[in-house]
Order: C-alpha cells, then structure tokens, then sequence
C-alpha cells in the first residue's frame, strides 16, 4: 500500500521508497504524516516480501524502518541477510518498546550496522530530522563508521576442513539412523520430523538449527504448569497464557506476539507449523529471570523423543548446519535469541567472539545434562573458551569425551 508524501521542496524525490517491515497500524499511520519529501512509503509484512519485491521488481529503496527485537528475524538478522546478498547499502533503523532495549542490546545494534533505533511511541521531530538526514548522508556516514562493527570471526581453513569432513562422514554413516528415526518419530505422534528454530551464533549472526522434533506439537500450551520445574531458576515467574489454536496451520504465540500487532518475532518452524518459542521459555518477564531453562523429566516429550533426547540422536541434524557453516564441531553453543538478549553485557558478550559450535568446554566440564552447573558457571567457561580457543585445544576436547560431542538440552 503506498502513502504519497507531499511537500513543498523543489527536489523530486518521487520515485524512491522507504520501506516499513511488519509495522503495526499506529505506526504506519504516524509514517503517513512525516514529511519524507514525497517519497513513497511502501509496507511488508516481513522480510521475505521486501527482499523478493526488491529484486524482483529493483524497488528504489532509499530507507527501511523495521518493528522489531534486535535479535530477531527482521532486526540484526535481516539486515545481515541484506548485506550478505549484496542490497543496496541503505540506512537501516529499528522501531523497539522501551521494556526491550538497554544501553548494551542499542549499542550491539548500532555497532551490527543498524543506523537508528526509535524507541515507542515515536517522536515525529526527531524521527523526521534524524531519518532525513541520514538518508541524504548515509553513504559517507556508513562508510566512516564501518571499523566500529564487530570484527568477524573467521573460521580458520584448517578447523573448517575439519568440520566438512567429519560432519559429512557423520552424515553419511548415520543416514540409516535418520532413516530410522524419521519413521518412529512419524508413527508415534502428528507432526513434523524436523523443525528449525532460530539461534544467536558468532558475533551474534542469527541462523536457522535443526532438530529432529521430540515434543508433541503443543508442548508450547503445557509450559504454563511446569515453569516451577526449572532447575537454573526455581524461583522465575510462571508464563503467562498459551496462546489460541488455529485449525491444521496451528500458530503459537506468547502474549508479547499476540499483543504487538505484528509478526512473532521468536519463531520456530516445522514443515506448515510455525509457534513461539519464548513461549516455552518466557525468561523476559523478569529482568533477573534465568536466561537458561530446563526441565527433568519433561512431560511435554514423547516417547521416541526421550531415547533420541537420552542418546543425543535429536542432535544430529546439527551436522547439517556444520556442513553449510553456520556452526562447527566444537564451539560455545548457539542460544535462542531470548537469552543471547539478555547477553549484551561486556561480561558476557565474549563468549559469541568465538565459534558456535555443537559441543564446547562446558559440556566436556561438566555434561550439561546432569543440571549441576549454575548458569553463571556455564557463562564463564563459555568465555575461557572464546579466550583460548584453537584447533588443537578443540581435538583435545574431542578426545577427552567423545559421548559428550552432542549435547542433551532441553530447548
């Protein structure tokens, strides 16, 4: 839907595009009076639409405005995926409430090449004068400030040969498993075999993690009676209500989702199923909430999930995410983005400085699985890894539990 802007410059700025991505109705309607000097406002329900429009149809996008979490799909993550497939270079800001940002999780935003955060409700000066004058000088102002981002990790040749060939042997040895487990998992209850959630890796790039499924598909609406159970944090806040289910395309949603009016923006999906993942771990409601979440003895888990959970066999379609690089064999483990939110501290934001990986020192320490490590024990040896990490230390923690190379986790 497009909203002229009218104004009387005598520079024509007509045929350029600010683009407003998964904007609730108040906020497109306060764009509708901000003077843009007739450019056009043009709205997407996500990032998927504006980057096939924008190919597709080579859009003049001069500017776009997102609603939503810094760590979520259209936040960091999309503007990642825009610069990886080559988009036109163009000022990117957020639109955020203020309960979900801090000084930390702002400056991890603007240091990830964000130009802006806005935060709710908007000021219409200030985002007037501060949005135009970054579009008329974006390109300097890019440039200057591109040595301030993070330094990206890069993965040696030497550790990323490793990883394609033990992963794609794994895989290939291991493929009448998968086999196997794709039928058991099929015959015992509805629903998807596989499902990807999205994770915070290195240098808090966001990609997708797969999983064979162990939990029945509504395991999201049997959270709100277990929240007690958490052995990191027995004393966090019950969750709030389960979202509504729909027919056969069920869409769960926390209450955060469901009351935005847009998009979730913690997504986990499987095959026409898509649901909320903070819906299983709802940490954010209180700022000293644990930002881990574990259940013993979990009765949202099948049966086949709990033998492929025991032996670590949900894991394997992680190898897969080894092969194409978005994680390697050993590493700090990848995180929802629930809880790599509340890691922006200079404390605890070391850790994503070094690979994501599928094993690390943590598990090898203490085998994650028995629930003996505080959270604060995990956070830190995930820092001493990020300081000393090498190849040959990564062989020596290979070698020192093969049995631990996958780790059990309840997320």
């Amino acid at each position: 839907m497009l909203h002229p802007m009218t104004n009387n410059t005598s520079t024509n700025y007509a045929n350029e595009i600010i683009a407003l991505i998964q904007c609730d109705d108040t906020v497109k309607e306060f764009f509708s009076s901000i003077n843009f000097n007739q450019r056009q406002i043009v709205s997407f329900n996500n990032g998927l639409e504006i980057a096939n429009r924008w190919q597709k149809e080579k859009l003049n996008i001069v500017a776009i405005f997102s609603q939503s979490e810094i760590l979520s799909v259209a936040g960091i993550s999309l503007l990642e995926t825009f610069q990886k497939k080559k988009f036109p270079n163009v000022p990117f800001f957020l639109i955020i409430p203020p309960r979900h940002i801090n000084d930390n999780n702002k400056n991890l935003a603007l240091r990830a090449g964000i130009a802006e955060v806005f935060i709710l409700p908007l000021n219409k000066e200030n985002v007037e004068i501060r949005a135009n004058f970054l579009m008329a000088h974006w390109k300097e102002i890019s440039e200057k400030n591109s040595h301030k981002r993070f330094t990206r990790y890069k993965t040696p040749l030497i550790k990323r040969v490793f990883d394609v060939f033990f992963a794609g042997l794994a895989l290939l040895m291991l493929s009448p498993i998968f086999l196997l487990i794709y039928i058991l998992i099929r015959l015992e209850s509805k629903g998807p075999v596989f499902y990807y959630s999205l994770r915070v890796g290195t240098g808090y790039r966001v990609f997708k993690f797969f999983k064979f499924r162990s939990m029945y598909v509504d395991a999201d609406k049997r959270l709100k009676d277990l929240k007690h159970l958490n052995q990191y944090n027995n004393a966090t806040k019950a969750v709030g209500e389960s979202a509504a289910t729909n027919t056969d395309e069920d869409i769960y949603l926390c209450e955060t989702c469901r009351t935005s009016g847009t998009s979730c923006q913690f997504p986990i999906y499987a095959d026409k199923n898509q649901w909320c993942e903070k819906a299983y771990m709802d940490v954010k409601k209180t700022k000293s909430g644990s930002a881990f979440f574990k259940i013993k003895d979990d009765p949202r888990i099948t049966k086949i999930g709990k033998f492929i959970r025991n032996t670590s066999i949900d894991e394997l379609p992680q190898l897969w995410n080894v092969v194409i690089g978005d994680m390697s064999i050993v590493g700090n483990r990848p995180l929802p983005l629930y809880e790599a939110e509340k890691l922006t501290t200079d404390k605890y934001s070391l850790r994503f400085l070094a690979p994501a990986g599928i094993t690390g020192l943590w598990q090898v320490e203490k085998r994650g699985g028995k629930g003996e490590m505080s959270e604060e024990e995990r956070l830190m040896l995930d820092n001493v890894y990020a300081q000393n990490h090498s190849f040959i230390n990564d062989i020596k923690l290979i070698l020192k539990t093969i049995p631990a190379l996958f780790q059990k986790e309840n997320v």
